[in-house]
């Protein structure tokens, strides 16, 4: 595994789309996850859309993550930006290689993979055009982000009882969301930490009205 991360060096899967045209997936794994397992999942959610698909390079004991924590749901913040500064390093050569520039991107991760995803929109409010998050939370603890999202739109995927991503969390990541412009939709359902099948398919349904313009 590459020390850095940084350029085309980061393990990766990318799967072309079926059309010049096709939307950018970058497919975001949760711990544990592997960047082969989520490239599958992300294409699922975008059966035409084009899947660039990194490897999380932080090591928690044998498990892959995107970055350091403290503790179960306390993040190291510095650790959260600097991975995220580095994946859009990544992204950015990669959609150039790919020849991908110009198309629409956008972040899909579930869990450790979600907050990654949150944390590159809000770092780097001109390289998504949306962000998919599942059992996601607000990735920067106690700091308030001051950026312009009135281009990015986001969809959060969440359950009331998920003590790995807590519903005040969640409202935290909208109020900043919606604060700095993003327009957000938020859906609830009952239960823990997981992806249900009922909201892959509400997934796809955001998607397709994002392709539509009918969200903006």
């Amino acid at each position: 595994m590459p020390e850095n991360g940084t350029g085309l060096d980061r393990p990766h899967v990318f799967l072309p789309g079926l059309a010049d045209d096709s939307p950018v997936l970058i497919a975001l794994h949760e711990t544990g996850g592997s960047e082969v397992r989520f490239a599958d999942f992300a294409r699922s959610l975008h059966p035409e859309a084009a899947v660039l698909s990194p490897r999380g390079l932080v090591l928690e004991g044998p498990h892959l993550r995107w970055f350091r924590r403290l503790s179960e749901g306390v993040f190291d913040v510095d650790d959260v930006e600097e991975q995220a500064d580095r994946l859009a390093e990544f992204v950015s050569m990669a959609l150039d290689a790919y020849g991908l520039i110009g198309r629409p991107v956008i972040a899909a991760g579930f869990s450790n993979g979600a907050n990654i995803g949150l944390a590159l929109a809000m770092r780097h409010p001109t390289l998504l055009r949306a962000v998919v998050a599942f059992s996601g939370m607000y990735p920067f603890a106690d700091r308030s982000v001051r950026v312009p999202l009135k281009s990015l739109s986001v969809l959060l995927l969440n359950a009331d009882a998920d003590a790995m991503a807590p519903p005040e969390s969640v409202s935290r990541l909208e109020q900043q969301l919606i604060g700095n412009g993003a327009h957000v939709s938020r859906l609830g359902r009952l239960g823990g930490h997981g992806i249900l099948a009922s909201e892959i398919g509400d997934a796809r349904v955001w998607l397709s009205s994002l392709a539509a313009g009918s969200i903006h």
